[in-house]
């Protein structure tokens, strides 16, 4: 008969010829979990629902508080700066802009002058005006050749001279302006152009 084998021998667990297995990484002593992780472990409620509350809020909560402060951090930076130089105005691009510009200012103008015309004339400035000019010139009324004092105030003369004016404006700015941008971009290849720094808004 053989002698059954114990627990010392050679087929037996813990023997002397038996092969060691190595703790896994992970693992901590013991066969548990990790250290990090073997703080809590879940709980049965009286429901019979898991309760898997525990450590592991800790690390989220770490992390959210982190990532608000890299935020709060990245907010605080120092606005940034850029250094460039005007070369070159389109003469085109100038006259468009400027005849728009001039347009727009005729515009106004003409109906300031009308706006203005209707107020004073409504007041009665101009009847006394006329009336004003009409003794100083014709005292007695039996003058021929008294000035007509009650043309100068006529609405047709008054906006027709607004709209000449306007006109006139719109056509002088528009030149000047494309004949200023010609003169830029030459002046511009000589001494480079006009240096510019813009910046961010803090």
């Amino acid at each position: 008969m053989g002698s059954p084998v114990g627990p010392g021998g050679p087929g037996g667990r813990g023997g002397p010829g038996s092969p060691v297995k190595p703790p896994s990484p992970g693992s901590a002593p013991g066969g548990g979990r990790p250290a990090g992780l073997a703080a809590s472990a879940p709980t049965t409620s009286q429901d019979g629902s898991h309760d898997t509350r525990g450590s592991l809020s800790e690390p989220l909560l770490t992390t959210t508080s982190s990532r608000k402060g890299g935020k709060q951090s990245g907010n605080a930076r120092t606005p940034r700066k850029a250094h460039l130089v005007l070369r070159r105005v389109e003469p085109w691009s100038a006259m468009k802009f400027s005849f728009v510009v001039s347009l727009v200012c005729f515009v106004i103008l003409f109906v300031a002058v009308a706006v203005l015309y209707g107020v004073l004339s409504a007041v009665g400035v101009f009847d006394s005006i006329v009336g004003t000019v009409n003794q100083l010139t014709n005292p007695d009324g039996k003058a021929t050749n008294a000035i007509d004092a009650s043309a100068w105030f006529d609405p047709v003369r008054i906006l027709g001279f607004t709209a000449l004016v306007g006109a006139i404006n719109v056509v002088l700015i528009t030149a000047l302006a494309t004949l200023g941008a010609v003169i830029y971009n030459l002046a511009s290849d000589v001494v480079g152009g006009v240096e510019v720094t813009f910046s961010e808004a803090e």
